[in-house]
């Protein structure tokens, strides 16, 4: 407690002297005449996003304003909101929309950020994910925005403010935020070191940072701290765009680096479905499956997806053509908690190309109430106790009381795949330990799980089964099984024992929008010996029965 104590201090301390007007004079620096080198690090942009921009819309982290104003603190805006519009990343959209409107609209962007922003340091603007952000997207499209023959005034205006913003994220890039917002910072400060023509020393101590981080953060398995898909796809990039610096400016590569993509690349294979998109867990949704492409093709890695991550604490089972991915892994710790979900033992499952079982996402939006929501165990597809989070999630967004992986293994035989975890999320509050055991055939048609609950008696559970939208489900066999049939027209019969199946309501965050969706639940009772629940997943091969009313 002290040491948090004294942390808020020194905080507060460095907020008022980076917004002091000394700290102003600190950062005046004399800017380069022009970049010392020009980096090919851009990402592809999205020309109706670009449109949607000119056109006064403003759409960002769920959220959506029209003509915000004043533009950089519209009082309706989230935090992540902000987050994005200022690190100026949908330059890439205006960039794509090729017009001369679009050009004249991110000159006039910049332009105005320089004239309320720049100068001087502010909380959120300057934050060192943000800043960074910032600089690696006015690097990448300085020449489109502001070309040195016809609007030379921005191009020095915008070479002045990069200094300046550089000369600050030096003093913060490795403290100031944790998690894949460090490795965003770093990217800016080596990219702003290169492009701007920093010293040795610099360039040096940016890159002994990144290698230090990179030992943090991404565990042996390839996989990184924060067990999050949409942030191991965001390292990945990051990672692959300094590589990409580093051979722009003919430096060699690190060996550690290389090394480093290789096993982030495997382990995003890993969270991927068939239909390329990856899958819900800690903070992700959907992803388009074609940026996750590039970023896997731009890191010119072959390595295969594992089918165990021991490290990260994530399994693939994969046969035929089904495919389980399972959450078989503590939360992460503080402070890289902040966008965990409670979902540990979760598991998704999808065929072909098709999703069947998921968690139903994550929430990117105003309601800290629907945030919450989808962060509980209760948005997962896995057991719950009491109406109860397996992981405490605290008023500020991190995680308080969390589970432990009390045991895991895993074994395979002629094609056939087993798992079995357990872990001790409701021990303290109800003394009862949840073991999931998981079976997947050789043929990928048969998928069978075991669910225990060990300790005393009382407490009711439930266990879900979240489907996608796009999924048909209904009780069959006088509700003692439900029939559920993919769009492609494949079925597959769920049966349970030890527990009572019906049906219920569900949302999925999945596609960025909330859609109605349809959940099968799994009620019971812990008994005197516990609670032990069998259930499993056949694929039909023949015309299903008539639904039973």
């Amino acid at each position: 407690m002290e040491a948090a104590v004294a942390g808020s201090f020194r905080q507060r301390l460095r907020r008022g002297f980076y917004g002091s007007s000394a700290y102003e004079h600190f950062l005046s620096v004399r800017p380069p005449a022009d970049l010392a080198l020009r980096l090919p690090v851009r990402w592809p942009g999205d020309p109706k996003r670009g449109e949607e921009l000119l056109a006064g819309e403003f759409r960002f982290a769920g959220l959506s304003l029209r003509e915000p104003a004043p533009i950089w603190s519209p009082p309706e805006a989230t935090p992540e909101f902000l987050a994005e519009l200022h690190s100026f990343s949908w330059l890439a959209d205006l960039a794509a929309a090729a017009s001369d409107e679009a050009r004249r609209a991110g000159a006039a962007f910049i332009g105005h950020w320089l004239g309320s922003e720049g100068k001087r340091w502010r909380p959120l603007s300057w934050r060192a994910d943000i800043l960074g952000a910032r600089l690696v997207a006015w690097i990448a499209y300085i020449d489109e925005f502001a070309p040195a023959g016809s609007d030379p005034e921005l191009r020095h205006a915008m070479l002045e403010g990069l200094a300046r913003q550089l000369r600050h994220l030096g003093r913060v890039a490795s403290t100031e935020v944790a998690g894949a917002a460090r490795f965003a910072a770093l990217k800016g400060l080596v990219m702003g070191y290169f492009a701007l023509g920093g010293g040795e020393a610099q360039i040096g101590r940016a890159l002994e940072k990144l290698g230090q981080e990179m030992l943090a953060q991404i565990y042996p398995d390839g996989g990184t701290v924060e067990r999050s898909p949409m942030k191991q796809l965001a390292i990945l990039r990051d990672l692959v765009d300094i590589r990409t610096v580093l051979r722009a400016a003919g430096r060699p590569v690190p060996d550690e680096l290389q090394s480093m993509i290789d096993g982030a690349a495997g382990m995003l294979r890993l969270f991927r479905h068939g239909d390329g998109r990856l899958a819900h867990f800690n903070g992700t949704s959907e992803e388009f499956g074609g940026f996750v492409d590039l970023v896997l093709s731009r890191s010119e890695s072959r390595t295969r997806a594992p089918t165990n991550a021991p490290q990260t604490g994530f399994q693939r089972l994969q046969a035929g053509k089904t495919l389980v991915l399972v959450d078989t892994g503590a939360p992460p710790p503080p402070p890289f908690d902040t966008h965990a979900h409670a979902g540990t033992l979760s598991l998704e499952v999808s065929f072909g190309k098709e999703r069947l079982i998921v968690n139903c996402g994550s929430y990117r939006g105003p309601s800290p109430l629907w945030r919450a929501a989808a962060r509980s165990s209760a948005a997962h597809s896995t057991l719950v106790v009491a109406d109860t989070n397996s992981a405490e999630i605290l008023d500020n967004g991190s995680l308080g009381q969390r589970p432990a992986i009390t045991s895991l293994g895993r074994s395979e035989e002629a094609g056939d795949q087993w798992i079995a975890v357990s872990h001790d999320g409701y021990v303290a509050r109800f003394g009862l330990v949840h073991s999931r055991q998981i079976f997947l055939s050789a043929d990928g048609d048969d998928l069978r799980g075991e669910d225990r609950l060990a300790g005393p008696p009382g407490e009711n559970f439930v266990i879900r089964f979240h489907l996608h939208p796009a999924v048909q489900v209904q009780l069959i066999q006088d509700g003692s099984a439900a029939l559920l049939r993919l769009a492609s027209g494949t079925g597959w019969r769920l049966r349970a024992q030890g527990a009572q199946l019906s049906l219920a309501e569900s949302i999925y965050l999945g596609c960025g929008e909330m859609k109605r969706s349809q959940q099968i639940v799994l009620n019971g009772h812990v008994g005197t010996q516990g609670a032990e629940i069998r259930w499993g997943l056949k694929r039909e091969n023949r015309k299903p029965p008539e639904a039973q009313s």
